[in-house]
């Protein structure tokens, strides 16, 4: 019986785009557009001092979170506009931790 031994080393860090997109869409009413949506992101991350890679390349890692998030059923899509769901704070890592 061979055992197999893992060689990488996987370590899950807190995803803040992920996090802040459930902060800003949690609690919210209407549907965001993307641009509204992802401006409200990015100035939180500015404020936490969490950009990394400029905001082109973080403008397609936050469309990336939200289709993932849509895709999960956590954000509903109506055109190009966003609203989280009730199961959206699950999304974020301190209930994932848990």
């Amino acid at each position: 019986m061979a055992l197999t031994k893992k060689t990488r080393f996987s370590r899950r860090v807190p995803d803040h785009v992920t996090d802040e997109i459930v902060n800003v869409l949690t609690g919210k009413e209407e549907h965001l557009p993307f641009n509204d949506l992802f401006e409200l992101v990015f100035e939180r991350l500015k404020a936490r001092n969490a950009v990394s890679g400029g905001e082109e390349m973080l403008r397609l890692r936050a469309w990336e979170k939200l289709q993932n998030l849509e895709t999960r059923g956590m954000i509903e899509k109506k055109e190009k506009m966003y609203k989280g769901l009730a199961s959206l704070p699950k999304a974020h890592s301190d209930q994932a931790e848990k």
